[in-house]
């Protein structure tokens, strides 16, 4: 009784051993297959500096010098895109 506990003990050790080497075989595979790949790094974060304008349609807050502009009756208004932009209905 004893020996069939211990070979069952056994087994599971191998078996979770065995599991864990093959993880790591195929982690560093991944790792080699991906090194011929030429990833680009991510577009810099442009900082968002100066006067904000309230979006009409949605509310949003927009800095001027990223927003999407209409002039309507000589006045300039700002929009955060242009779905925006195009929802705008003049009264």
């Amino acid at each position: 009784m004893f020996r069939n506990a211990f070979r069952l003990i056994i087994f599971v050790a191998v078996a979770f051993f065995v599991r864990r080497v093959m993880t790591m075989i195929m982690a560093e595979f991944s790792k080699m297959a991906g090194e011929g790949k030429v990833s680009q790094p991510p577009p810099p974060r442009q900082q968002v500096t100066g006067e904000l304008k309230k979006d009409p349609v949605c509310g949003t807050f927009v800095a001027v010098a990223s927003s999407i502009k209409r002039d309507v009756n000589g006045q300039v208004i700002h929009f955060c895109s242009t779905a925006c932009r195009d929802k705008y209905q003049v009264a």
